[in-house]
């Protein structure tokens, strides 16, 4: 071999780099497989429940972030570590640091077996399911077909199971808990999840708080309006309150959606006494911070940022909320006209709270290179201080990514949007970004932007301009995407009174009449 590592298929079309003690190791154990054997192996692997055979690969996760996040949670002593370890033995394993990964599991073991001794088998499942894919890419094959073994004589005590695996509320809610710690596309799956654990075992505390998370972020990535009576997240996460009234995260979390429909006295009771109990929780301080942020405490927000920073100070998390807190303090300072003076004191406080977010911003992207958001943020603050070059090159440079989330696209595509009418540039190159946006997914608060500027700047177009055809096509097109299907053949028509040959035009007016 010509290369000093060895390539072994990990997952679908994924592939890992062993370094040259594992490559020795695996002549040794896979000297008396013949590929026939491995295969079927493969094939056995694949039927396990675990981190290898979910939804997140290499391809679609931020390995260094995801470590990072689990790291600082094992670090801060959240509940469920034995997951933690599992999740950080799989970040390992695709980083190609299978001894650590392996290690990571021996520490899943030994708590599971230290606190679930009464549910020890359906507990380890997962981590042994792990351990066979670790040892696999290890090329240790008698190792993976011992924790096949392990596994088959589990799961055969399960009426449900199958020879390797077991469909039980312990595995469904593990697998939950791994994709709401992935990212965003796949929290729909994580709730779903929590929902099959909870339908066997309902009063499972530990299920039912995945299933609140699950819910509270969805809803905060949705534009939907909904009365607190209506929102899925605050019933769950009264629910989990019920089991465990002690449940300090839960507690932020619901005064955070209390803040949000305006029943700000029980929130801040919430938020008080889970200070309380847990003060040294970043979990807690985090959220407990940001909705002191958004009643104008900034002091207060910073003090227990920087306080969790010191626990965990690589969250991209922290160091983001730090950062709107000093953007809420220039954007407060700005409506001081001394500001722009700089023989005014306030002009140099203007000066260094840019300084602070910025700093903030860029360290949070540096963390985690796909934070799109905290690169907006960073090319806001840009702008602000004059620096419109650099927020233009950086809108730019985020258009131009092609491997990139459609939340992330459509942020990027708002802000462009944005920056052109905040800076006088031509109104058809925010229509662009905007139209652009409103393409790629709906129910988001970014949608919604794109959507309200639209329709401010077809408004404004047609009051300078009554024979603006692009202006009435910008109507004709939000009237049906809101299902208006009259009111928007009546915009097509009018702008195709001034714009006869519009083939974009005639075939959405086409469309609409046949569908009437």
């Amino acid at each position: 071999m010509s290369k000093n590592f060895l390539q072994l298929n990990i997952g679908k079309n994924e592939a890992i780099c062993l370094s040259t003690p594992s490559l020795a190791l695996a002549t040794v154990s896979t000297g008396f497989y013949s590929n026939k054997e491995k295969d079927s192996l493969k094939a056995k692997l694949d039927q396990l429940q675990c981190h290898f055979t979910w939804g997140p690969q290499k391809d679609s996760i931020d390995l260094d972030d995801m470590k990072h996040r689990v790291q600082d949670s094992i670090q801060a002593g959240v509940k469920y570590q034995a997951m933690s370890y599992n999740q950080l033995a799989f970040v390992n394993c695709l980083q190609g640091n299978c001894d650590e990964a392996i290690q990571n599991l021996k520490e899943a073991e030994k708590i599971l077996r230290e606190n679930h001794e009464h549910e020890f088998e359906k507990r380890i499942i997962i981590t042994y399911g792990n351990y066979a894919w670790v040892y696999y890419h290890m090329g240790q094959l008698t190792e993976v077909q011992s924790y096949l073994d392990k596994l088959e004589m589990i799961c055969k005590r399960f009426t449900n199971g199958s020879r390797y695996t077991a469909m039980i509320p312990e595995v469904y809610g593990e697998k939950g808990w791994s994709l709401l710690k992935s990212c965003r596309k796949y929290y729909e799956e994580a709730k779903e999840c929590f929902e099959k654990a909870l339908e066997e075992d309902p009063d499972d505390t530990e299920w039912n708080v995945g299933y609140a998370i699950a819910l509270f972020r969805m809803e905060g990535f949705s534009c939907t309006s909904e009365s607190g009576e209506h929102s899925q997240s605050m019933k769950q996460l009264r629910r989990v309150l019920e089991l465990d009234p002690d449940d300090s995260v839960a507690m932020v979390l619901l005064a955070l959606k209390l803040q949000e429909f305006n029943q700000k006295e029980e929130a801040f009771k919430l938020v008080e006494r889970a200070l309380q109990m847990s003060p040294d929780l970043p979990y807690v301080t985090r959220y407990a911070a940001k909705l002191l942020r958004r009643e104008g405490a900034v002091e207060k927000s910073l003090e227990l940022l920087k306080k969790a920073l010191e626990i965990t100070p690589n969250s991209t998390f922290l160091h983001h909320q730090i950062g709107l807190c000093y953007r809420s303090k220039l954007f407060q300072l700005n409506k001081n006209p001394g500001s722009k003076d700089p023989r005014n004191p306030a002009f140099q406080q203007r000066a260094e709270l840019v300084k602070q977010c910025k700093f903030y911003f860029q360290k949070s992207f540096e963390l985690k290179p796909s934070f799109i958001i905290a690169q907006l943020d960073f090319a806001v603050i840009c702008s602000i201080n004059g620096e419109y070059w650099k927020a233009e090159e950086i809108c730019s440079d985020l258009l131009k990514l092609e491997d990139i989330r459609p939340d992330n696209k459509q942020a990027v595509c708002c802000q462009a949007g944005l920056f052109q009418l905040r800076h006088k540039r031509p109104e058809s190159n925010a229509i662009t970004h905007f139209l652009e946006g409103l393409k790629i997914q709906r129910g988001t608060k970014e949608w919604e932007m794109c959507r309200t500027n639209l329709r401010k700047i077809a408004a404004k177009q047609i009051d300078r301009n009554p024979r603006d055809s692009k202006a009435f096509g910008i109507l004709g097109l939000l009237h049906q995407l809101d299902g208006e299907k009259h009111e928007a053949i009546e915009w097509f028509e009018k702008a195709l009174e001034f714009d006869g040959d519009n083939e974009e035009y005639l075939s959405a007016l086409c469309e609409l009449r046949l569908s009437i």
